[in-house]
Order: structure tokens, then sequence, then C-alpha cells
């Protein structure tokens, strides 16, 4: 990620302000204030519902805003809507992919719809083929492809036009864990190597914490909260400190003092909730000492971002901090 984190200070691939939309009277996006760094993997994380889909529609000029305004890279959505859709690529939660045509045949489609001449359209399809490893299924037709290799095929189709900015809107749904992992890796490369902008919506954490740089919380057509995923975990509680012991009697007499936390008589382990915080972790010594109890090996585990996500829109998780008065 440095090569994306060193472009990022370079310029702004996307930004919007004011954004708002509602069907029927009802608001689906009640405000929106983006800001994506160009050369990066930006992620909307949310729930079903939450306005992901409106906000990847109305960036990529599929649908118009109520209110707001947006450019992106450098075009305003509104007044230079052909520029914008010269610039940008977009994969959608279903297929697009034409399931009579062969693989090939798809991508040649889209060199076709692009305007590009025979000669470069089908280097630049020969090409797509190699990067996503689906040279040997060329001449098969689309509906033969597994789901992981259809969902690669999505993928490649929008980069026939070499976009700058990448719109991604479920990716990986469906696709069993390792094609997940495979199309993980291929959007990181288009980053690191092509300095792409991605833009992710998502409602996998996992996801999220595996490749994007800034990670933007939505519910109800809200964003809660912006930051990378390190930043946003120090934000809430969920954290836990992991003590493990030589013996019984030394778990037992520590879970005693402390009062708090889970043990587990197996392991010899006693894991207490905790904010990461320095003065956290020296009052776990603190007691510890004063109780004559020394622990064979002390870990800190950080928040998750299920623990970010849960609080942030109003599900927190059911932990609190040990007193140690």
């Amino acid at each position: 990620m440095a090569a994306a984190t060193a472009r990022a200070g370079l310029s702004t691939a996307i930004t919007a302000t004011g954004l708002r939309k509602s069907y029927g009277g009802k608001p689906v996006l009640d405000g929106i204030d983006l800001s994506v760094a160009e050369g990066t993997v930006f992620a909307l994380l949310g729930p079903n519902g939450a306005g992901k889909t409106t906000t990847v529609e109305i960036l990529s000029t599929l649908v118009a805003p109520d209110a707001g305004e947006v450019c992106v890279v450098g075009h305003d959505l509104l007044r230079e809507a052909d520029d914008v859709r010269a610039a940008i690529g977009v994969t959608g939660q279903f297929s697009a992919v034409d399931s009579l045509l062969t693989t090939e045949e798809n991508l040649i489609l889209m060199a076709d719809l692009h305007h590009l001449g025979r000669r470069e359209g089908r280097a630049r399809a020969r090409d797509l083929l190699r990067r996503f490893d689906l040279t040997e299924a060329a001449r098969k037709p689309a509906r033969t492809l597994s789901g992981g290799m259809r969902r690669r095929l999505d993928l490649a189709m929008p980069l026939v036009g070499e976009p700058r900015v990448l719109f991604l809107d479920e990716p990986t749904t469906g696709l069993d864990p390792r094609s997940r992992r495979t199309v993980w890796e291929i959007v990181r490369d288009l980053v690191d190597d092509d300095g792409v902008t991605v833009f992710l919506a998502t409602q996998h954490l996992d996801e999220a914490d595996r490749l994007a740089d800034r990670i933007a919380v939505m519910d109800q057509g809200r964003l809660v909260a912006e930051g990378s995923a390190e930043e946003l975990k120090r934000r809430v509680p969920g954290g836990r400190i992991r003590l493990r012991f030589a013996d019984a009697h030394d778990l037992d007499t520590a879970a005693r003092r402390f009062g708090a936390g889970s043990c587990d008589s197996e392991a010899l382990t006693l894991d207490l909730p905790s904010d990461g915080s320095v003065p956290t972790l020296r009052a776990v010594l603190d007691v510890l000492e004063a109780a004559s109890v020394e622990a064979e090996a002390l870990t800190t585990h950080p928040p998750g971002l299920d623990d970010v996500f849960h609080t942030l829109t109003g599900r927190p998780c059911p932990q609190r901090l040990w007193a140690t008065g």
C-alpha cells in the first residue's frame, strides 16, 4: 500500500458535497460528503439498504442526485457527464457478461463499444485475458465459466477502456473464499501497479479491512465515520488484553483480582476488555504486581472492524472496561 499512499497526496479522484437522494419521499442519501484520493481503494461499508448502491449509481452517472455537487477526475458530474463516463468503469452486483458470447468475445465487444481499432481492441483483450488468468477460457462460452471466472471477466470488461476510476459494487458476493481472495489480489494490483482509483461498496468487513486505504461507514443514508481501518478500530472499545499463566492457581487469583474478563482454564488464559491505551496496560501490570502474580505472556488484541461497525451503527458490542478500584 505504500505506493498507493504516496500517490494519495497528489490529487483527488472523487469529491462529493451534500449528496442527497430520495425515492417516494423517503431519503436514501441524506447529505453525503466524500473525498477519494487518486490511486487508492476507498471502501463504502454498510449493511443492505444503507445507500451504498445508490451512491455508486450517482457517482457513476447512472442516477441523478436530488441535491449536491460531485466532481469525478476533474469533471462536474452533471455538466460533464460524458467526460466522467469516459474516465470510469463500473462493475455492479450482478454479472454484465453476455452468456452467449465467449470470454474473448465479451472483451472484444467492450473494445468495440470503446471505439478501439480492431488490432488495438484484440491486443487489449489478449492482455486482459492474461492478466486475469482467463487465457485458457478465451474460446469458452461465458455460460460455462465458474462463478469466480465470470467475476474475473466482469472485472476485466470495464478495464478495456483503461479507466482512471473503477466502481465496484459488492464485487465478491456469492464467491467461494478462494475466488474472493483472487479478486482481492486483482483489485490491489490494479491500484498498486496501474494507479487505478477503486471505489468499493461492500457489506463485508473482511473485504474492507483487507483492501481499503480508507473506509467510510454508512448507515441509513448517512456517513457515521471515516478513516483507515486502524484509525476506525482505535475509535471504539472492543479490544482485549490476553494474559497466560503458568498454573490454574495464578489464573484463579488474577481472575478474582480483576473481577471481569473471560477465563479459559484449559489454555490458562484470561481475556480482559481493553481500550488499547498505555494507561490501561499499565493498570493491568499494577494489579498483577499487587497480587504477587506473574503472567507468562501478555498480548494485546485491538478491536476488529466488526466492533467498529456494530458500535457506530447503534448496535454496540456488549463489552466494558474492567475497574481497577
